[in-house]
C-alpha cells in the first residue's frame, strides 16, 4: 500500500469495511472511476479518490455502518454524482439538502456504509 502526505496529525488513509470487494470495486469505479489494487483476498487498495484507502473484507468485527463516520466525497456536478451513483447500484439514503457552504445527498455502497457528496453550487 502506498501511503501519501505522511504529515504528523493529518488523515491520509480511509479504510471501509466490505462484504463483497467485487461489488465494492464495481461500484465505486463506475460511480467515480477510482482504480483498486488487490492484495490478497480480503483486501483491495483504492487509488485515484485523492486519499490513500482501502475496502477491508476480513471485517476483524468491524461492520459496515451508515451509522458511523461520514466520509464526504467532493463533486464539481452534484446531479451527475447522484445519477452515477444510482446507476452504479448505490442507494441514495438522504436527498440532497442545503446547509452553510453547499448542498449534499448521502448513499449507501454494496456493502452498507454510507456515505456523502458535497458541491459548493
Amino acid at each position: 500500500m502506498v501511503m501519501i502526505d505522511n504529515i504528523h496529525h493529518h488523515l491520509n488513509y480511509i479504510e471501509l469495511p466490505a462484504t463483497n470487494l467485487l461489488a465494492m470495486k464495481g461500484f465505486y469505479g463506475s460511480a467515480f472511476g477510482w482504480e483498486f489494487q488487490d492484495w490478497g483476498n480480503s483486501y483491495v487498495e483504492i487509488r485515484g479518490s485523492g486519499i490513500s484507502g482501502g475496502f477491508d473484507a476480513s471485517l476483524d468485527g468491524r461492520q459496515p455502518s451508515a451509522s458511523g463516520a461520514l466520509v464526504i466525497i467532493y463533486s464539481d456536478d452534484l446531479g451527475a454524482s447522484e445519477q452515477a451513483i444510482v446507476k452504479a447500484g448505490g442507494v441514495i439514503s438522504r436527498l440532497p439538502y442545503g446547509f452553510p457552504g453547499g448542498i449534499r445527498f448521502h448513499f449507501l455502497d454494496p456493502s452498507g456504509n454510507e456515505l456523502a457528496v458535497w458541491s459548493q453550487t
